[in-house]
């Protein structure tokens, strides 16, 4: 046989073989959805509504801090049921194996990309607080 009728056999086969999970799942990066920013202010509420978001999708969340107060929000529950791609503050990006909290102790902006593996209902609030409005849920279906 020669190299032309080999390689167009070889692609024949590669195109007749069916799709690996790899593959169901390389463009999985490609296809961010863009939440809604948390912003985080004193005396203001972090979110206006409930974010209802799916289990295995690809998700984008800016968290903007406008510096009137040293702020925090800790949710390690979330944080244990998301696979976080990355986290970028000030065009530095990182890629931690997992969070507990994310801090803000001046005006800046962190974006955290992320996929949520496990359904059920999370939340990040700011620390020592009970009210409604410093709290921010997560509705995550499968």
């Amino acid at each position: 046989m020669t190299v032309f009728r080999v390689s167009v056999l070889a692609a024949a086969l590669f195109l007749m073989m069916p799709p690996s999970p790899t593959w169901a799942q390389a463009g999985l990066l490609g296809r961010v959805t863009r939440l809604a920013p948390i912003e985080l202010a004193a005396g203001k509420p972090l979110a206006e509504a409930p974010y209802e978001i799916e289990a295995g999708k690809y998700y984008r969340l800016p968290i903007r801090a406008d510096g009137s107060q040293e702020l925090q929000l800790v949710g390690p529950e979330f944080f244990r049921n998301v696979w976080i791609n990355e986290v970028v503050i000030n065009k530095i990006e990182v890629r931690p194996l997992g969070l507990d909290s994310i801090e803000f102790d001046a005006e800046g902006e962190a974006t955290i990309t992320f996929v949520p593996i496990r359904p059920g209902t999370f939340e990040l609030r700011t620390p020592g607080t009970t009210g409604e409005s410093q709290r921010v849920i997560f509705n995550v279906k499968g």
